[in-house]
């Protein structure tokens, strides 16, 4: 994180270290520039920790650099949000050249004080992390430079938007680091999704970004490559989603122009299953029996077959249909599911199921539990040979690739398959016939792809 800066000037440097901790980053800064990397004729660090307990070994960290650095510090105690907060407002300290922060990761509540104190800032986020990236970038002179190593939740989804316009209004992206796993760079904390390393350049005109890339935080297989701002943000994208490409190549969704529909466009909607389990408990059964439709959970799903009813699967396999489910069922057809959540171990994040109708002779309707993603006409069904082609499409490597660059996290949101762009009607449901009766494994999937041609 400290190698990704560079001197800027040879002024004075102002650091800010919010969740300073020990001073581990701070130290690593500080190491820079005793090595000759960094040259400031001073540096002035302000290092923020809310647990006192730590500020004693802080103050040691930092003294121990005194002798040969031309340093001052301050430590602060107490709420970093709130200070920045008031210092924005009230004392216009917007003078930093530089941070560096590892930030706490955690919710905040809509109705929470903090999230009524960013909001006096402009500021409107919903996790701490977004916060304190927010808030360093909002304190930092112009062309103050932030490095942040922080989960990469933030590059889409609808809940983050604000906070990806006010970095993108107010900085340039200069360079990224992805770690590829999910479960190393922030083991301790049980974050499921993968971590990114930023470097922001507060009120710089936006270039090319250097985008690095390794497994874990050994960087024992770094790769780097240099893009285009309009391969990490695409121009015609209203929600400014942010790709991180793992090669320079573009893949075979990338070079296709028929891949440039959306599903507005192709008169499908997109929807999470309605049904959420623990809120209708007193509706729901193990097994099917009079009175009852289908409930399918992504356990029912195994490749393109479904299993139902499934006896040793622990959840539920009916719902009742009465007036207080009627409204949360879709009547039987065929439609293409996808889960919300892939595991670790699976190669996919995308992972793509047919329901067929023949799997539910004798039923009328069907219930959709919520870690299910549903493709539907106007909550019906959709034609055969449209749903076997989607299933193809979204099955295959390159849409996992495209997909992978601006989702970090084990979740694929509706939200998120709502703004992907798709194959024409035609060309899917062209896939779907060609692919009915073919084995479903990965070549065949990603062969079948290769040729795509608008129809």
């Amino acid at each position: 994180m400290a190698g990704l800066f560079y001197t800027a000037t040879d002024g004075v440097c102002r650091l800010l270290d919010p969740g300073a901790g020990i001073g581990s980053l701070s130290s690593a800064f500080l190491e820079r520039c005793i090595s000759g990397d960094l040259s400031f004729s001073k540096v002035k660090i302000t290092a923020f920790e809310f647990d006192e307990i730590l500020h004693k070994e802080l103050e040691n960290t930092l003294a121990s650099y005194s002798e040969r650095v031309p340093l001052s510090y301050e430590i602060v105690g107490g709420d970093f949000i709130e200070e920045a907060v008031n210092r924005i407002q009230f004392c216009h300290n917007y003078n930093f050249s530089h941070a560096i922060l590892n930030p706490p990761y955690k919710k905040i509540s809509s109705d929470s004080r903090h999230r009524f104190l960013l909001r006096q800032a402009g500021i409107e986020t919903v996790n701490l992390y977004s916060a304190f990236v927010a808030l360093a970038l909002a304190l930092m002179a112009p062309r103050g430079q932030i490095v942040a190593i922080i989960p990469r939740s933030f590059c889409n989804g609808p809940y983050y938007r604000p906070f990806r316009n006010f970095i993108l209004e107010r900085a340039a992206i200069r360079q990224m680091h992805l770690f590829e796993s999910r479960n190393t760079a922030f083991k301790d904390d049980d974050v499921l999704q993968e971590n990114i390393i930023i470097m922001l350049e507060r009120g710089s005109q936006q270039g090319d970004v250097k985008v690095t890339t390794s497994t874990d935080d050994s960087f024992d297989n770094l790769a780097a490559h240099v893009y285009p701002f309009n391969r990490i943000v695409f121009p015609d994208d209203p929600e400014h989603f942010i790709h991180v490409p793992t090669s320079p190549e573009r893949n075979a969704i990338e070079l296709s122009f028929a891949v440039r529909y959306s599903l507005e466009e192709l008169g499908i909607q997109v929807s999470t299953g309605p049904v959420v389990d623990f809120r209708m408990k007193d509706h729901l059964r193990d097994m099917p029996e009079p009175g009852t439709v289908p409930l399918l959970y992504p356990g029912h799903f195994s490749g393109q077959s479904t299993e139902w009813p499934k006896k040793d699967m622990k959840k539920p396999n009916a719902i009742l249909r009465n007036p207080a489910t009627e409204k949360w069922l879709f009547p039987t057809g065929f439609y293409c599911v996808v889960r919300r959540f892939s595991s670790k171990e699976e190669k996919r994040r995308i992972m793509a199921s047919v329901v067929q109708p023949d799997t539910f002779p004798k039923a009328e309707m069907l219930g959709f539990e919520n870690h299910l993603n549903i493709f539907h006409e106007r909550k019906h069904g959709l034609p055969e040979a449209l749903v076997r082609g989607l299933a193809v499409f979204l099955n295959t490597t390159a849409v996992d690739e495209c997909f992978r660059r601006f989702n970090g996290h084990t979740q694929v949101n509706a939200t998120d398959l709502k703004l992907m762009k798709y194959p024409s009607r035609e060309v899917l449901m062209i896939l779907g016939k060609t692919a009915k009766g073919l084995p479903s494994d990965q070549q065949t999937i990603d062969h079948l792809i290769e040729g795509l041609q608008e129809a």
